[in-house]
């Protein structure tokens, strides 16, 4: 079915999938068993009395679409062979089929998605612009190109695709970096590690071993693949100036940060500098984060970085950046003061004494009560399983954290939202999607060596809300780089879609645009990233419903 039938369909199917709260289970967002969803996958994280560094890193999980149905299907990933593993079971990755009645279905042996290494994270995109996207998983010491062939199966295309990107790989983002129309790839390297470079890290003297801090290990170049529109793609890493700034890299996001029409990168490292990668056109990036303030702390110390994502979170018309660091360093929110400088407010903004003790990895910024404005979730956890036998007050397993955006700040609302904010875990990677098409942006959380938790949302049901899903032509087909703005009388909100963000993880390719109490839209208008560059109006649109913009069409579905 095309993609314009099926997002269609979803809306039909709507009422068939809000479930009421499970008893005990008030706030704004509902646990999911795995009894009620079907999803009975684990995480084997291959935990060893060697404390290999992975062990501890992943795993990442994505909403994806995959059919083209019109509903979000899930993806997890698992580890895998490696040297430093040999499982006692063959491991797999998942793929759970949405049923569209709140249950899912595991179709993963026929889809030919397993990974055949130490998986990591996960990034969804349609490379091609065939129509059907297709999946990038991080591994370790080998990632792999799955092509969607729209027939419910996926082809492993790395060596064609020449995207293998040796070593340890975490993120990845689908962007376009040169405005040619085509998805290109940034592949997140860490550490230079392998088996015999393993580090002992602990108490030589009472031999109690540990999971290393990344300071011992040396710093590595990330990837940059040009697409070249016939399947395959070129490393130009060395060319563009990526690899001129060697990391500790786990999180990326990629948006235009100072409005030139060019995606830049935004990139979390761990004990070295983050990394802020100015998009300079003629495919060129130049490394500016510590000249816009966002490569260090306060005190011009490298923190460590991890989760990441942008957001025009104050609605000024500039992005802003998100970096969720480890504990005793406080979160990062990096007001964009124009001019390629920002200023870390997350202290006034009411971000930084709540995470003062947290370790943050997957975090994404949403409108999870869909009252207009940009909130923000975070998926916590130590790497480290022996943290609280040093530090006090601080543990291996934490709370996830929610932040409501009150207009002038942020507010810790974790308390009243729900039994995940006060259960402990070990958050790793964190997807948005919509699984139940009811317009609220649902969370799925990929725990280390656990059971992923889908997060069903209840709050955004209070409001009213539009969904756009967006089909580029001229522009990329995933219309990353995109901003949707909304009005209705004199209340106007926009959004820009970002490319990837979080940890090792992939979303919902929709935007929700949370409506508040208002029931009509004067009209939404579509600003197409380049090579397009259209700016397209659509005049009230229905709300409390998905709709799908292609590029040029002046009629939606």
């Amino acid at each position: 079915m095309g993609l314009s039938g099926a997002i269609g369909r979803s809306v039909r199917f709507r009422a068939a999938v809000r479930a009421p709260a499970l008893a005990g289970d008030a706030g704004a967002f509902q646990i999911v068993p795995a009894a009620a969803s079907g999803i009975s996958w684990l995480h084997a994280n291959g935990a060893s009395p060697e404390y290999y560094l992975p062990e501890t890193e992943g795993p990442g999980c994505a909403f994806v679409d995959y059919d083209n149905d019109g509903w979000m299907d899930i993806y997890l990933v698992n580890s895998g062979p490696c040297d430093f593993y040999t499982p006692r079971k063959p491991l797999r990755n998942a793929l759970y089929r949405n049923n569209r009645d709140g249950t899912f279905t595991d179709v993963t042996e026929k889809s030919g998605l397993l990974g055949n290494a130490y998986g990591m994270g996960v990034a969804a995109g349609d490379y091609d612009g065939d129509g059907w996207p297709d999946l990038y998983v991080t591994q370790y010491p080998r990632s792999i190109l799955y092509h969607n062939n729209g027939d419910g199966t996926f082809t492993d295309v790395t060596e064609r695709a020449g995207v293998a990107a040796p070593g340890w790989a975490t993120s990845a983002v689908w962007f376009d970096y040169d405005n040619d129309g085509r998805l290109d790839l940034f592949v997140c390297r860490f550490a230079d590690f392998d088996k015999a470079k393993n580090q002992w890290c602990g108490n030589r003297q009472t031999g109690n071993r540990v999971y290393c801090i990344p300071s011992v290990y040396d710093s590595m170049p990330s990837y940059l693949f040009h697409n070249n529109g016939d399947g395959t793609f070129t490393d130009v890493s060395r060319e563009a100036g990526i690899a001129q700034s060697p990391g500790k890299a786990w999180g990326v996001v990629a948006a235009d940060t100072n409005n030139d029409g060019w995606m830049d990168l935004f990139v979390s490292n761990d004990t070295v500098a983050n990394f802020l990668f100015a998009n300079r056109g003629q495919g060129k990036f130049e490394e500016i984060g510590l000249l816009a303030g966002v490569a260090y702390g306060a005190y011009g110390n490298a923190r460590s970085g991890m989760g990441v994502d942008a957001a025009d979170y104050d609605q000024d018309g500039r992005i802003d950046l998100f970096v969720a660091n480890i504990d005793h360093q406080a979160f990062s929110l990096y007001h964009n003061n124009g001019k390629e400088t920002f200023s870390d407010v997350a202290a006034r903004a009411g971000i930084a004494l709540p995470t003062l003790l947290m370790s943050g990895w997957g975090a994404k910024f949403l409108d999870y009560d869909n009252d207009g404005e940009i909130d923000l979730i975070v998926a916590d956890g130590h790497p480290d399983t022996k943290i609280h036998e040093r530090v006090s007050d601080v543990y291996y397993r934490e709370p996830m954290l929610l932040f409501g955006n009150t207009g002038k700040g942020f507010v810790n609302v974790s308390p009243s939202s729900g039994p995940i904010f006060s259960r402990r875990i070990a958050g790793r990677g964190l997807a948005l999607g919509d699984f139940d098409n009811d317009g609220s942006v649902d969370v799925l959380v990929g725990v280390n060596g656990g059971a992923p938790i889908l997060l069903r949302n209840l709050a955004g049901r209070e409001n009213h809300w539009l969904g756009v899903r967006l089909v580029g032509k001229k522009a990329n087909r995933d219309a990353i780089g995109a901003k949707i703005t909304c009005q209705s009388g004199d209340w106007k909100r926009h959004r820009t879609k970002v490319g990837g963000g979080s940890y090792i993880s992939s979303h919902d390719p929709r935007v929700v645009l949370g409506l508040g109490r208002r029931t009509t839209v004067d009209w939404i208008e579509v600003q197409w990233p380049q090579p397009s560059g259209l700016v397209q109006r659509i005049a009230h649109p229905p709300i409390d419903r998905y709709i799908t913009v292609t590029e040029g069409d002046p009629h939606f579905v």
